[in-house]
C-alpha cells in the first residue's frame, strides 16, 4: 500500500467514524430525552439509569449501524473525494499522472469492506443480540402488553389467540386457543390465565404451557388429545412429572416471536433462520418475510450501487464545496431509498412478487451507475 493509499484511506476512515458517531449520538440524545420517563421507571430494577441506558443504546447502536451503513459509506466517500479536490490534492495527483481511478481505489476498497462487514454483522452479530434489540424504549423490560393477532397453526389447525402478549417471559395473557373438530373432544376451546412459550428440550417438543386452565374442566382426569397418533394437547395425567393439575401443554412449532408477528423476528434473525421459518409447516410466513429474505441477499449489491451512483457526481463536477457534496449525497440517498422502500412495500402487499420487489431496484439503478461511472475512468 502506497503513501497516497494510506492517506486517502485515513481520510475515509476518519470521516466514516465521525459521521457514524455523530448520527448515533443524535439518535441517542433524541430518543433518550423523548423516553426518559420510561428509563427512570425501569432504572431501579435494571441496575441504575446509567447501566440501563448504556446497555440499551450499546446494543441498539449495532442495529443503527446496520440501517445506516450504506448511506454513511456514501457520505464518507463523497466527503473524502471533496476534501481532496478542495485542497487541490486531486489536481496535484492528476498532474503527476495518477488516474482518478487509482486515486479513489482505496475509497472503493474501503467501502466494499464496510459493506461486507455490515453483511457479517447482519448475519452473525445481530441474531445473537436479537432479544436486546427487540427491546423498545417504550417496553424496556417487556412488561408492556401488546395485542395478539390470532394466528393458525397450519399443522394442527389450532387457532392461537389471547388478550395480550408480554415479552419478558414470552407470555400470553388470558389465552383462548380454539381447537379444530378433530381435537374438540372436550370442547372447542382451551382457556387459561396464562400461556408461556417453551422451546424444545430433550424429548419434549416446543409449544405453549397453559397455566390456570379454566376450560375444559376436570383437567387432571382427561387423556391427551392426539392427531394422527401423536400428542398435540398434553394433559397432566399423561405427563405427571412436569405438568401440574391445572396445566396443559399445546405442541406447536410457531415460536413466540413468530406468533407475535413483530418486526424483531423478521429484522433481527439471520437469513437461515428466516428460511427455516419459511419451511415451517405450522407457520404461514407473510410476503414481508419473503421480501426480507431476498433483501438480505441483495443488500450488499445495493450498498455498492449507491456508492457508484453518488461518487461519480462529485468526480465529474470536481466540486470543492462540502455543502454541495452533502446536498448531492442527501438527494441521491433519498431517491435511492424511496425506490427501494417503495418496491419492498409493494412486495409486502403482494402487488409484485417478493423476488421482484427486492431485485427491481438493482435492475433500475445498476444501468444508471454503469452509465455514470465513466467519470472514474477519465
Amino acid at each position: 500500500m502506497s503513501l497516497i493509499d494510506r492517506y486517502v484511506l485515513r481520510q475515509f476512515v476518519g470521516t466514516f467514524l465521525i459521521c457514524f458517531l455523530s448520527l448515533t449520538g443524535l439518535y441517542i440524545v433524541f430518543d433518550a430525552f423523548t423516553n426518559m420517563d420510561q428509563f427512570l421507571r425501569c432504572a431501579e430494577n435494571e441496575g441504575g439509569l446509567a447501566a440501563l441506558m448504556a446497555t440499551y443504546y450499546g446494543y441498539h447502536s449495532i442495529g443503527f449501524f446496520d440501517r445506516t451503513a450504506g448511506t454513511i459509506t456514501l457520505i464518507a466517500a463523497m466527503f473524502t473525494v471533496t476534501s481532496l479536490q478542495r485542497h487541490n490534492e486531486m489536481t496535484a495527483l492528476l498532474s503527476a499522472g495518477i488516474s482518478r481511478t487509482r486515486i479513489v481505489m482505496p475509497v472503493i476498497v474501503a467501502a466494499a469492506t464496510v459493506t461486507c462487514g455490515a453483511a457479517l454483522n447482519r448475519e452473525l452479530v445481530i441474531p445473537q443480540c436479537r432479544d436486546e434489540l427487540a427491546r423498545t424504549s417504550k417496553d424496556l423490560v417487556g412488561d408492556v402488553g401488546r395485542e395478539l393477532q390470532p394466528r393458525y397453526d397450519n399443522q394442527t389447525d389450532i387457532l392461537l389467540r389471547g388478550r395480550s402478549t408480554y415479552r419478558d417471559r414470552q407470555r400470553i395473557a388470558e389465552p383462548s386457543f380454539r381447537l379444530p373438530p378433530s381435537l374438540d373432544s372436550y370442547g372447542s376451546q382451551l382457556a387459561a390465565e396464562n400461556a408461556f412459550y417453551k422451546p424444545p428440550e430433550g424429548n419434549r417438543p416446543g409449544g405453549y404451557l397453559l397455566e390456570g386452565v379454566t376450560r375444559p374442566k376436570d383437567l387432571a382426569s382427561l387423556p391427551s388429545l392426539k392427531l394422527d397418533g401423536r400428542p398435540v394437547v398434553i394433559m397432566p395425567r399423561d405427563a405427571p412429572g412436569w405438568l401440574r393439575a391445572d396445566q396443559c401443554f399445546v405442541v406447536c412449532q410457531i415460536n413466540f416471536d413468530q406468533l407475535t408477528g413483530g418486526r424483531a423476528w423478521r429484522e433481527f434473525s439471520s437469513t437461515l433462520t428466516l428460511i427455516a421459518g419459511l419451511r415451517n409447516p405450522s407457520f404461514d410466513c407473510g410476503a414481508d418475510v419473503r421480501v426480507a429474505i431476498h433483501r438480505r441477499i441483495v443488500q450488499p449489491f445495493l450498498d455498492i450501487t449507491l456508492l457508484f451512483l453518488g461518487l461519480p457526481l462529485v468526480l465529474r463536477r470536481e466540486s470543492r464545496n462540502v455543502f454541495i457534496a452533502m446536498g448531492l449525497c442527501m438527494a441521491v440517498s433519498a431517491c435511492f431509498s424511496l425506490v427501494v422502500l417503495g418496491f419492498q412495500y409493494l412486495g409486502s402487499i403482494y402487488s409484485v412478487s417478493p423476488a421482484l420487489a427486492a431485485w427491481a431496484p438493482l435492475m433500475i439503478f445498476v444501468p444508471m451507475a454503469v452509465g455514470m461511472v465513466d467519470a472514474l475512468w477519465d
